[in-house]
């Protein structure tokens, strides 16, 4: 259907969802390698690439094509620009997701020597935004990156920022919590983080978040995060560790058991589920 080669084994994005008005989102990453490095400006800042974008498509054939371009995507029409770009300004937004109850989207998005982020807007509050990669890296300047790179002055930062300092090295996006029978996580957002090994969860609202701290009772080190997504409810889980064993041993088995487990959604509400895992993407 929709095909972009990367630069480089890394950065793959890769996640597909379909939001809240049933068109599918593609998250890419910025094509691998430190810095952003291909092209002049690197591929996020450029719209004229699919790399480091949140891309937004309708999957039905039209015309000839296997799909189509709303016309409501912000870059329809520009010069240069490649319609399907829905955000851009990403590193590597490999896990994203949209609220069931509002239709607001979160992106965790992975960063490289200082921190991790998390991007939030409200539903529709994404289209055309420029969150910022490679001059910035959170909300500071990437070291190395030309401060007169045009483009991303008014970039917009993320409402969590997670330093590195602090134990944290990849950022695992999850979901906005809408299971009644999990009251005390009803309406917050739940990730994790590669290298920190603890779920943590925050209330998100446009421009900044509150309250963000770690799940009470959930020691840190080795969990992973099962979510499930479906009708009528959500479920979160932990998936149990292990202690005593050798720091590689435990890596390797935090790699093999974050999962997610996805819906897709078919415009007649019919629903086939397919569990999938996906190693650490940095």
């Amino acid at each position: 259907m929709l095909r972009y080669d990367g630069e480089e084994s890394n950065h793959n994005g890769g996640l597909l969802v379909f939001g809240p008005d049933r068109l599918l989102y593609i998250g890419t990453g910025d094509g691998g390698g430190a810095n952003d490095q291909h092209g002049s400006r690197g591929n996020a800042q450029d719209l004229g690439s699919l790399l480091g974008k949140l891309l937004r498509i309708d999957p039905r054939a039209s015309r000839g094509r296997p799909y189509s371009v709303p016309q409501s995507n912000p870059f329809v029409g520009r010069d240069g620009a490649r319609g399907e770009i829905y955000s851009y300004g990403l590193r590597n937004p490999w896990r994203f997701s949209f609220d069931r109850a509002t239709g607001d989207l979160t992106i965790g998005d992975v960063g490289q020597d200082l921190s991790e982020e998390i991007d939030f807007a409200t539903k529709g509050g994404a289209s055309g935004v420029n969150y910022g990669w490679r001059p910035f890296e959170g909300s500071r300047r990437t070291p190395g990156i030309n401060r007169s790179e045009a483009g991303a002055i008014d970039h917009v930062q993320p409402v969590l920022e997670l330093t590195h300092d602090d134990g944290n090295c990849s950022v695992t996006g999850g979901y906005v919590v809408r299971d009644r029978g999990v009251p005390a996580l009803y309406g917050r957002y739940v990730y994790g983080d590669f290298c920190r090994g603890q779920l943590r969860s925050a209330k998100l609202s446009a421009g900044s978040a509150s309250a963000d701290a770690a799940i009470a009772g959930r020691p840190e080190g080795r969990a992973a995060l099962v979510v499930r997504r479906g009708r009528p409810r959500a479920r979160l889980r932990d998936v149990a560790r292990r202690r005593g064993v050798p720091l590689r041993r435990r890596l390797t088995a935090l790699r093999r058991r974050i999962r997610l487990r996805t819906c897709r959604w078919s415009a007649s509400t019919s629903r086939s589920c397919t569990p999938t895992t996906r190693a650490r993407s940095r």
